[in-house]
């Protein structure tokens, strides 16, 4: 089930964050303020956590508009905890995330991540789910590790 994130998901979703082994400490820290910031509610009603309970938080994503722009969403996170991957979940979440915008009538969603070749696996997630490189920019995080945009239009779905 998918639902909104709630203060006692915190655990769950750090533990997520750290399980995929991705992010370094300091990254793991700001995520962490992220989420206190959010449950604080000191970041707007128009951001949102959700996850995805299977008896048990093993999912999330955080997503929230662009900025001065009309439409553009960015999805800051998306993470299914490595005991759960490869049965669909993540692209549930990333569909969810997609028809509850589309629906809102939003036209973009982007997506960025890190050109390191331990983030290829997740690159390919996006690419798979219909989503196109849009950007590159070179060394951005530090020396040997661009950051890559990826883009994708959003469609009302039919009724």
């Amino acid at each position: 089930m998918i639902r909104p994130a709630t203060p006692n998901d915190n655990k769950a979703i750090m533990a997520i964050a750290e399980a995929i082994g991705l992010f370094t400490p300091q990254e793991l820290s700001e995520l962490g303020g992220m989420l206190a910031e959010y449950f604080d509610g000191n970041l707007g009603s128009d951001h949102f956590w959700i996850t995805y309970d299977d008896g048990g938080v093993v999912g999330t994503a955080y997503y929230a508009p662009e900025p001065y722009t009309d439409g553009t969403w960015n999805l800051y996170f998306i993470a299914v905890h490595p005991d759960s991957q490869g049965e669909g979940r993540g692209g549930k979440l990333l569909h969810y995330v997609e028809q509850t915008l589309a629906t809102g009538g939003e036209r973009i969603l982007l997506v960025e991540t890190s050109g390191l070749p331990n983030f290829e696996a997740t690159r390919a997630f996006y690419r798979k789910h219909g989503y196109d490189e849009e950007a590159r920019i070179r060394e951005f995080y530090r020396a040997g590790d661009d950051k890559i945009i990826f883009r994708k239009a959003l469609t009302a779905p039919k009724h």
